[in-house]
């Protein structure tokens, strides 16, 4: 069976400033804040419920128009400054700087959009003002964040999340090789090396990122050797239907993403059956995300019920810490079946 290929480790910058505008944690955070400072902006001067409503819906088009633009160009400028060598070569004042300008320029150009015609004096500056503010504060505001949320701290959070990743199948796994040593030595070999390739992916540094291609080949090593425990009981199958092989070789994951999901699957799916119980992984690309589905037998009266919901959390938190909002996990019961739906960004490596 061929080994997998190690893990490829991809940090984020520590020398960028500008904020993350293509996140959409970033984007929904910004709206929320902007469009709340208006509304009680304009609330003060209205000085009542009905007509600040009715002012911030007029202004409302002016609003979101800048505060989109000036993200989307945010954006773009962190990606440039991003390839420059980390952002080395852009200082931080450089960076600080550019999030008060651009700010500042696009609104001061949509407000002077809206006012052609309008004779109102002195709105441009008006908004220029307010733009470069507004920049000021959420840089700063997302620099603190980003502080908070340091490598350090994230690293060490990823770290105890991964040790929790239940390591009993390999004691199982182990004793299971044990018992084919005599009768079948070559499968017994071929168990101990996926086994060997589990715990060095285990003992990887949990940032780093690796290919899908690459995590599904761990998923099919780590379900190979449980095949030798439960035996015709498992029953797996794979639909990559929705999904290419540059897309396999190029979609960037997080090691140990799906690995767990797949052994949820098998520890509360499949060791309660008796019979032969079916496990379906179904993997699939929807326009800039991943969707990976994976359905397996519901056992309403399996023992360690808390568990599973133990390990969904556990996943659950990882995607927060890696991708905030823009990636879920969500699972549902029908009938005897559960489904857990994994969606994650479409990040693309080298090819």
């Amino acid at each position: 069976m061929p080994r997998s290929a190690a893990p490829e480790t991809a940090a984020t910058p520590a020398d960028i400033v500008i904020p993350d505008c293509c996140n959409i944690g970033v984007v929904l955070r910004t709206l929320i804040g902007v469009n709340a400072a208006a509304f009680v902006a304009v609330l003060v001067r209205a000085g009542g419920w009905k007509s600040a409503v009715f002012e911030f819906v007029e202004a409302s088009v002016v609003v979101e128009m800048a505060c989109l633009w000036s993200l989307f160009i945010l954006c773009g400028l962190r990606q440039v400054a991003q390839r420059r060598s980390g952002g080395k070569d852009a200082p931080a004042w450089a960076q600080r700087a550019v999030t008060v300008l651009v700010p500042a320029a696009v609104t001061g150009l949509v407000v002077h959009l809206f006012s052609l015609g309008s004779g109102v004096a002195g709105e441009v500056e008006k908004g220029i003002v307010v733009g470069g503010a507004a920049g000021i504060l959420f840089q700063h505001y997302f620099e603190l964040r980003k502080r908070a949320f340091s490598p350090a701290l994230v690293e060490a959070r990823l770290q105890a999340l991964q040790a929790r990743i239940r390591p009993h199948f390999l004691f199982n796994s182990l004793n299971a090789a044990l018992s084919l040593v005599r009768t079948e030595p070559r499968q017994a070999e071929n168990t101990l090396e996926d086994l060997a390739d589990l715990f060095r992916v285990l003992m990887s540094d949990p940032r780093s990122m690796t290919s899908l291609d690459n995590e599904i080949r761990l998923c099919r090593q780590y379900l190979s050797i449980e095949k030798v425990r439960l035996g015709e009981r498992m029953q797996v199958s794979w639909d990559m239907a929705g999904v290419d092989d540059e897309v396999l070789r190029r979609a960037q994951v997080p090691v140990l993403l799906l690995q767990p999901l797949i052994e949820n699957a098998v520890h509360y799916g499949v060791e309660p059956a008796l019979a032969p119980v079916p496990v379906r992984i179904v993997v699939a690309r929807s326009l800039d995300k991943i969707e990976i589905t994976v359905t397996n037998p519901f056992h309403t009266n399996a023992p360690g019920g808390p568990g599973n919901h133990m390990a969904l959390e556990n996943i659950r938190e990882r995607l927060k810490l890696l991708y905030d909002v823009e990636a879920q996990l969500t699972t549902a019961v029908a009938g005897d079946v559960f489904e857990a739906r994994l969606r994650f960004p479409y990040v693309k490596g080298a090819a």
